[in-house]
């Protein structure tokens, strides 16, 4: 579990799933995430996967909630690029990513918890770099990396054929322990 200021992020449980249905399975919290929902069994085995995953900690998929309120508002995680048509060089790569219900957006949240999150990474796990991903298109996690500090690294930017054409090419970012630590 790490906590913030306003935030409780805890590692994602079955409890979480009527939840992700409802709020971050929607058209406008998928728009940049591939564009269209998915089945109910999707979710359910994307799930499973996450909670899977976090004990031995090959990923780490936290759900996000309100410190003093039992509501979830998102989630945010730490996996590996698995992207089929990602550069080799970007394929494996440590990625952070985020994604908020839609009534919780515009509030900080998302910035608070990745914060989180790449402390948790540049500390505990003690990687020296971590990459995002987005499109043009996406302005505000673009402004949101920026400010976080990562940095274009156009030379891995890729067009991936599961995403719509307006959400190409996928632009990467990049964040080192060394940029980071200045940015705190």
């Amino acid at each position: 579990m790490i906590e913030t200021e306003r935030l409780v992020l805890r590692p994602p449980s079955a409890d979480d799933l009527p939840w992700i249905e409802a709020a971050m399975n929607t058209p406008a919290v998928i728009r940049y995430l591939g564009g269209e929902t998915r089945s109910a069994a999707e979710v359910a085995e994307s799930l499973s996967a996450d909670i899977a995953a976090f004990a031995p900690g090959t990923w780490r998929h936290w759900t996000v909630w309100l410190r003093d309120e039992d509501i979830r508002v998102g989630r945010c995680g730490l996996f590996h690029v698995r992207a089929e048509a990602a550069p080799a060089l970007l394929r494996g790569q440590s990625e952070i990513g985020w994604t908020l219900a839609e009534m919780h957006w515009g509030k900080g949240y998302a910035s608070e918890a990745a914060r989180a999150v790449l402390g948790y990474a540049f500390r505990q796990l003690g990687l020296t770099e971590i990459f995002s991903q987005t499109s043009d298109s996406n302005r505000a996690s673009t402004r949101m990396m920026q400010r976080l500090g990562f940095a274009r690294f156009p030379e891995l930017d890729y067009v991936d054929p599961n995403y719509p054409a307006a959400d190409n090419p996928t632009t990467v970012y990049r964040l080192t322990r060394e940029t980071w630590a200045g940015t705190v």
